[in-house]
């Protein structure tokens, strides 16, 4: 008997324009020049431990973990070190980077294979962490992180997410065609290493042929099981994806664990695969290179490092009406600013998007109707927080709960009046951030001068 599965509140239902879907993974020559920025996950930047005219061979770690929450970055070419410094970075600012000049002898590293059924937690996690595996699906936290609960969190179910909601990306439909067999030895490893024997993996219904090949594939795994899903932007996102499979619901401000459950990328799982099983660190990608500005629209393995110019010229470059080209998807990309900035871990997408598609609109005065409010998957009230923001009301943005919001989009969809509420909304976090942490510093300066008088 399938698990029954729950709709979540809110949401939207954007053109799904999913044009590569039955294109195979095609694998992209590696680049001339790759650069590797050491901030390719969330979490301190990896350390660089390399130096300009360095020989570098494929599989060499360049930067080490700057932290807990870091990880290692490998190369994915042989050749020479040419350069260490600043450079573009696909999320919009320039961010230190390693430069390596390509060989062409592709030389690797020696990697070490083990049998995962010989290793325990603390062995699996070791190679995941040393193998530089981030949430491959965009959001880039360290997978080693994710899978080390704090003790007092008992996780008794792993979540696999292969819903791919985002219009466009199909990177991770066709890797469940291609890879299924490494997506479930790899959820295997992952329920091993966190002592779990409830295995869930997420498949949104437009991907019938997906569900059905993995259904068949996870009958050799007895505590796995496939479930297709209702069609519902954002379906991907960790807390609706949760809802769906299991029916419990995230508190605001808490994560995954703290309902037992840990959710990774269906990519990631086979990147998890790579690194026990063979020892292989994250050196490429599966990538959707599409949208209507695209002349060929591919699905496409890429070197980590390679430059997104490269990529395009590899699906015959761009049509003549393009306007934007953005890593991801349409409705949580980021609108790139040069195409010099390389594929890192978290891109899953480039799309190349017409004039007709994101033409500047000049946005109209809320008029109140409440589609923002009907749309917004965290039961939030979009038009009263762009109200707060605008006044700089940082106290009420909080009491309302901006905090929650998932930056999915789906209020600014929705909008009659074209307005720009996720901007906006992003500003305000910050701000409310950076008020907490305020307010914390000062509670605790307060706490500290308490204590010294109480001694004199």
């Amino acid at each position: 008997m399938g698990a029954k599965t729950h709709k979540f509140h809110g949401g939207v239902h954007p053109h799904e324009h999913k044009l590569t879907a039955g294109q195979a993974i095609e694998d992209m020559p590696a680049p001339a020049r790759a650069i590797f920025p050491v901030s390719q996950h969330i979490g301190a930047p990896a350390k660089p431990v390399v130096a300009i005219g360095d020989r570098v061979l494929r599989g060499q770690i360049l930067a080490e973990p700057g932290g807990f929450v870091s990880v290692p970055i490998h190369s994915s070419i042989s050749g020479e070190v040419v350069a260490i410094g600043d450079f573009p970075h696909p999320l919009g600012r320039p961010i230190q980077a390693i430069v390596v000049e390509n060989d062409g002898k592709d030389e690797e590293t020696a990697f070490e294979p083990a049998d995962p059924a010989a290793l325990d937690s603390a062995a699996i996690k070791k190679r995941i962490a040393a193998g530089g595996l981030v949430g491959m699906g965009g959001a880039t936290f360290p997978t080693h992180v994710k899978l080390s609960p704090p003790p007092d969190k008992t996780i008794d179910t792993v979540i696999l997410n292969g819903a791919e909601c985002e219009p466009f990306l199909t990177a991770d439909h066709r890797t469940m065609l291609e890879m299924p067999d490494l997506i479930l030895k790899g959820m295997d490893i992952i329920m091993k290493s966190l002592g779990v024997t409830r295995g869930l993996i997420g498949i949104e219904n437009n991907k019938p042929d997906a569900i059905e090949l993995l259904k068949s594939k996870a009958a050799a795994f007895p505590n796995i099981e496939v479930i297709g899903l209702h069609v519902q932007y954002p379906q991907g996102s960790e807390k609706h994806l949760i809802k769906s499979l299991t029916g419990r619901e995230v508190p605001p401000g808490k994560l995954p664990m703290d309902v037992k459950v840990v959710v990774q990328n269906v990519t990631t799982a086979v990147m998890v695969w790579n690194a026990v099983a063979l020892g292989k660190p994250v050196m490429d990608r599966v990538i959707t290179v599409s949208g209507f500005s695209i002349k060929n629209p591919k699905n496409v393995r890429a070197r980590i490092g390679t430059p997104f110019f490269e990529v395009i010229d590899y699906c015959g470059g761009l049509t003549d009406d393009v306007s934007k080209v953005v890593m991801g998807g349409p409705m949580m990309g980021m609108a790139q600013f040069t195409l010099s900035v390389p594929v890192i871990k978290g891109t899953s997408g480039i799309l190349g998007l017409p004039g007709s598609m994101v033409q500047d609109v000049e946005p109209r005065a809320c008029v109140r109707c409440a589609r923002c409010v009907d749309a917004c998957p965290m039961g939030l009230l979009p038009n009263e927080l762009v109200d707060a923001v605008d006044a700089e009301d940082w106290d009420r943005a909080d009491r309302l709960g901006i905090l929650s919001c998932i930056e999915c989009g789906s209020c600014a969809y929705a909008c009659l009046g074209k307005r720009p509420i996720v901007q906006v909304l992003k500003r305000g976090k910050a701000e409310v951030m950076k008020m907490r942490q305020q307010r914390d510093a000062e509670k605790k300066k307060q706490e500290e001068a308490a204590k010294a008088k109480e001694k004199e």
